[in-house]
């Protein structure tokens, strides 16, 4: 090799190793890049599903998959480069599923006012992380909440699946029942649901991709599926880039949507976080190092995408399947980044996977999100309950809002009515007014 070619590969292997220290992890670059491509496997269903998800609250699918796409590669580059962890961000399963079927659907909210509520969130998440006061607030909500909260999530996402697939469908005499075995969208999505199931129980990266896929090229035979006349074609954000009204959200944002939409993603991100970090060894005595900078890439992922056009941006737990494959450092990140902007020419593709070969990933992801279930302290009564009532009200109101209303109001007053008023903080007192109130004046959702 020429020494001016060797000098110029030195250089650019001191200058990795400056920015993401890999000798002091003990890694190298081909290791790095490896866990990268890993992540993004295990996690590229999001530039299809949210999409689906959006796109049945009116918005245009190529905007938000631009938007998914633009918001999820800034949040991870700055992720990979200003905190050095290989964990990779992108618009989250849960607020997605709250966007559109809560607000819009559900409230009647239009989405470009949505998305205002969306980026005055990340506002609020850049102020907090800045202040290191959103580190603090993890530590005065109920732990038996936070489970509470994430398996209701996971509840409401299976079943809005298993409502796509036509598994489960509406019935006059039991509210909902079964769907017809006999129809092909849900012999199809049951078929799908079965094989990511076993791609994923088998541990292969990127199993719900694969299995989204197969279940869409499965329906081409049956006519349920068509071909995209083209495989590639040039971003076209115009639908959903700086659409959001900010006018609108104004008037509205400053109350439980924004509490719900910051409240979710915090502990979402920061369980990512945790658990990412404890499997990768990075935490030190119990706490996460470079913890605000970590916070700040949602934050910024969240004020992209609400500009561009998706949901709020969260941490993903796909991520520990990198740290499997070798990831200690953020240099991985850049090769995803890199990754979710080729992914913004697939628009074709995207948009020709119909809701049923997309349906199963739902329920999967609904799946992994009740392991929390497991955390909570049945044994203490006045823990258990609040996290059912949170658990159980999420999916059956169809809002996320209502299960931890309710939630932070039996656990106020479960622990005042049995002596242990000791274990409500400042905030959750604060939080069981507001929400009192709430109902008392704007009745429910």
């Amino acid at each position: 090799m020429p020494q001016t070619a060797t000098a110029s590969v030195n250089q650019a292997g001191g200058l990795l190793d400056r920015v993401f220290h890999l000798p002091e992890y003990k890694t190298t670059v081909q290791r790095e890049l490896i866990g990268g491509l890993t992540t993004f496997m295990a996690m590229a269903y999001v530039v299809v599903v949210n999409p689906r998800i959006l796109g049945e609250a009116g918005m245009p699918v190529e905007g938000v998959l631009f938007a998914t796409c633009l918001s999820a590669a800034i949040a991870t580059l700055v992720m990979g480069v200003w905190a050095n962890y290989p964990i990779a961000l992108a618009p989250g399963m849960s607020l997605n599923a709250y966007f559109a079927y809560s607000i819009v659907i559900g409230r009647h909210i239009p989405w470009q006012t949505a998305l205002g509520v969306v980026f005055l969130s990340g506002v609020i998440f850049l102020a907090l992380t800045l202040t290191n006061i959103r580190e603090h607030i993890v530590n005065d909500i109920p732990d038996c909440l936070k489970h509470g909260t994430a398996a209701g999530i996971g509840f409401f996402i299976a079943f809005i699946g298993l409502r796509n697939a036509k598994i489960i469908v509406a019935n006059p005499a039991t509210l909902v029942g079964l769907g017809k075995a006999s129809d092909p969208e849900v012999l199809l999505a049951a078929a799908g649901l079965v094989l990511i199931a076993i791609l994923m129980a088998r541990g292969l990266g990127g199993g719900i991709l694969l299995g989204i896929v197969m279940t869409a090229l499965a329906g081409i035979p049956l006519g349920l599926t068509h071909w995209p006349q083209h495989f590639f074609s040039l971003p076209n954000p115009s639908g959903t880039f700086l659409k959001l009204d900010f006018r609108s959200a104004f008037k509205i944002g400053f109350g439980d949507l924004v509490f719900v939409f910051f409240f979710v993603d915090l502990f979402d991100n920061v369980g990512t976080l945790v658990g990412v970090c404890e499997q990768g060894g990075f935490l030190r005595n119990g706490k996460l190092p470079r913890a605000s900078r970590a916070l700040l890439a949602d934050a910024f992922g969240t004020m992209v995408g609400a500009l561009s056009g998706t949901s709020t941006v969260t941490s993903y737990v796909e991520s520990a399947a990198g740290v499997a494959a070798g990831a200690q450092t953020g240099l991985g990140n850049v090769l995803i980044a890199a990754l979710f902007v080729a992914a913004m020419f697939c628009a074709p593709v995207v948009t020709a996977i119909p809701a049923y070969a997309t349906a199963p990933a739902l329920i999967l992801v609904g799946a992994l999100m009740c392991s929390s279930i497991a955390r909570i302290r049945w044994n203490d009564f006045s823990d258990a309950f609040p996290a059912f009532l949170t658990l159980v009200a999420t999916p059956l109101t169809f809002s996320i809002a209502t299960g931890l209303s309710l939630g932070v109001i039996s656990f106020t007053f479960l622990k005042l009515g049995t002596g242990k008023y000791r274990e409500i903080s400042p905030l959750m007192w604060i939080l069981t007014v507001l929400f009192m109130l709430r109902y008392a004046f704007l009745g429910a959702e």
